[in-house]
């Protein structure tokens, strides 16, 4: 009897731990389909962001987390051109995508940031309330996307007060 109460107990125990890894890694992801309008920057100066030309796009997202969106995709903006015009975002850090998503290598991606082979500029910012678009464009003409946690979305999530820079929540 012992033995079957242990092994109903691991099993569950094993069930319910590749049921989790599943749900974190592949579960509740979906493709974002492109719609031509899916990479934006905003200018240096500010205004209102501008699709960028783009080609090759693969992106995924989940409902489940604000910052789940990755996307991959080739640009024939120069990494100079993008300098020159659009606003950099100061303190990004690529994000881990799933393994499944081969295309995204966050750390070679943050290799080249810091090697000044790529910047990260401001693609929308709020895009939902605490949550920046960032994209990242190389010298290799490649480009990457991601969302990241702003100032106003780090205070709201550790409850600190918010702020007069901060907009209003909906």
């Amino acid at each position: 009897m012992t033995r079957i109460a242990i092994v109903l107990i691991v099993g569950t125990a094993l069930a319910m731990g590749v049921g989790m890894y599943y749900a974190q890694v592949y579960a509740y992801y979906y493709d974002v389909e492109p719609q031509g309008d899916d990479v934006v920057l905003t200018p240096a100066g500010g205004g209102d962001p501008v699709t960028i030309a783009y080609d090759n796009f693969r992106g995924i997202d989940r409902d489940s987390s604000p910052k789940a969106f990755r996307a991959c995709f080739d640009t024939s903006l120069s990494l100079d051109e993008a300098r020159a015009e659009y606003e950099p975002y100061e303190g990004a850090a690529p994000l881990v995508a799933p393994g499944w998503f081969e295309c995204y290598d966050a750390k070679a991606l943050g290799a080249q940031i810091e090697a000044g082979q790529a910047q990260v500029f401001t693609g929308v910012t709020n895009i939902e309330y605490g949550i920046d678009r960032v994209v990242a464009i190389t010298a290799d003409g490649k480009g990457y996307a991601w969302q990241e946690i702003n100032e106003c979305g780090d205070k709201a999530y550790d409850g600190s007060p918010l702020g007069e820079d901060c907009p209003e929540r909906e």
